[in-house]
C-alpha cells in the first residue's frame, strides 16, 4: 500500500475527515492507497457500491449519467483537491453515475484496497468510531444546509419543480409527472382521459409545424378549463399531439359526460381558416377514457390499455370515444 504521494493537508480538506485529531488523520493516511487512473478509465459504475471515496491529487474526472438512448448526460466535472464520493460512501450507498478519467489522474483511496470499513472496525474500533462519529456530523450538516437551502429559495424550488414538469409549448404538465408525482396521490376512483386530435397530420402538411403548435395551444387550453372549471385534475401532454387529463374522484357517470363535453368543445374550436386552395381545417377528437381502480387496478396497465385503445379507435378513423375496461379486453 502506497501513502507517499498522500497530503495530509489534502485529507484534512475532506468534510468526513475535516473534525478528526492528528492521529486519527495518521491512521486514515495509513489505511489510504493511492490509484493513477489512465485518462478514459472509468473510477465507478452505475450501480456499483461506494466502498470507497476518492480525493483528486491530479487531473480531472467527469461524473455522467448514461440515457436509456445511450446518450450521455454530464453530471459534474472534479479537479485537484476535490472529494468524490464521500456522501455515498457515508451512506453505503450505490452510485447512480459514471465517473471517467478525463486527463491521466491521481487519487487517494479510503479505506485502501483491499480495506473496507467493518475490516478497519476490527483492527481499531475506537478510531473507527471517530471516523463514523464525523461522518454523521457531516451528514447531519448537509442535510440541515439543503433544508436552510430550500427554505431560503422557496419560491425559487417551486419555480424550478413547475419548469422540470411543465411542456413549454403547451403549458400542460409532461408525462414524466406521472410516473415521478401522480401514481403516488392517485384517489379511487380517477378518470384518465386521453384525447388524439383527427387529421393533425393534413393541418401540419398543409400549413406547417407553426399552425400545428397553434391548434396544440389551443386545445391544451380546453383541458386547463376543464380543470380550472372542476378545481382540480392534472392537464398532460403524454406525446407530440397526444394530450388528456386525470382527475381524482371521478365516478363513471362524471367521467363519461366529461368526455362528451371535451369532444364537444375540442369540435367547438374556431376552424383554421382556408388560405388559398387550402380549405379550412375543422377540428375533431378521438378520446379513450378508463377509470382506476375500477377499469383495472395495475395502474400502468390501465395507462397502457387506454393508450392503445386511443390509437385503435384513431386509426379506425377516428372522432369518437373509446371506454377501455380490463375485464372488456379480458
Amino acid at each position: 500500500m502506497s501513502t507517499a504521494n498522500i497530503d495530509p493537508i489534502l485529507v484534512r480538506k475532506s468534510e468526513l475527515f475535516s473534525s478528526l485529531r492528528q492521529d486519527e488523520i495518521d491512521f486514515v493516511i495509513s489505511h489510504s492507497d493511492t490509484l493513477n487512473l489512465p485518462k478514459k478509465d472509468l473510477l465507478f459504475s452505475s450501480g456499483e457500491k461506494a466502498a470507497h471515496f476518492y480525493i483528486l491529487i491530479s487531473g480531472e474526472i467527469r461524473v455522467y449519467k448514461q440515457n436509456s438512448d445511450g446518450s450521455e448526460e454530464a453530471m459534474a466535472m472534479f479537479t485537484s483537491g476535490d472529494i468524490i464520493g464521500d456522501f455515498d460512501f457515508v451512506r453505503g450507498a450505490e452510485y447512480d453515475a459514471y465517473a471517467e478519467a478525463a486527463k491521466n489522474s491521481e487519487l487517494i483511496v479510503f479505506p485502501g484496497f483491499g480495506l473496507t470499513i467493518d475490516s478497519l472496525a476490527q483492527k481499531d474500533p475506537h478510531m473507527v468510531c471517530g471516523i463514523q462519529l464525523s461522518a454523521i456530523m457531516m451528514m447531519t450538516g448537509r442535510i440541515r444546509s439543503i433544508r436552510k437551502l430550500i427554505l431560503e429559495n422557496m419560491s425559487w424550488v417551486k419555480e424550478l419543480h413547475r419548469r422540470a414538469y411543465e411542456d413549454p409549448g403547451t403549458g400542460l404538465w409532461k408525462q414524466v409527472l406521472i410516473n415521478d408525482e401522480i401514481k403516488d396521490v392517485l384517489t379511487d376512483p380517477a378518470a384518465l382521459i386521453m384525447l388524439k386530435p383527427d387529421r393533425f397530420k393534413i393541418l401540419v402538411d398543409s400549413r406547417g409545424h407553426s399552425a400545428g403548435d397553434e391548434a396544440m395551444i389551443r386545445i391544451a387550453a380546453v383541458l386547463k378549463n376543464i380543470s380550472r372549471r372542476f378545481g382540480q385534475g392534472w392537464p398532460l401532454r403524454f406525446k407530440s399531439n397526444e394530450v388528456g387529463i386525470i382527475i381524482n374522484k371521478c365516478d363513471y357517470s362524471f367521467a363519461e359526460k366529461l368526455t362528451v363535453q371535451l369532444k364537444e368543445a375540442i369540435a367547438a374550436l374556431e376552424p383554421v381558416p382556408a388560405l388559398g386552395e387550402i380549405p379550412e381545417f375543422t377540428f375533431s377528437a378521438t378520446i379513450a377514457w378508463a377509470l382506476w381502480a375500477n377499469d383495472d387496478p395495475d395502474w400502468d396497465n390501465l395507462f397502457q390499455g387506454t393508450y392503445a385503445a386511443l390509437l385503435d379507435a384513431w386509426h379506425d378513423g377516428g372522432e369518437k370515444i373509446v371506454h377501455y375496461s380490463k375485464a372488456v379486453q379480458s
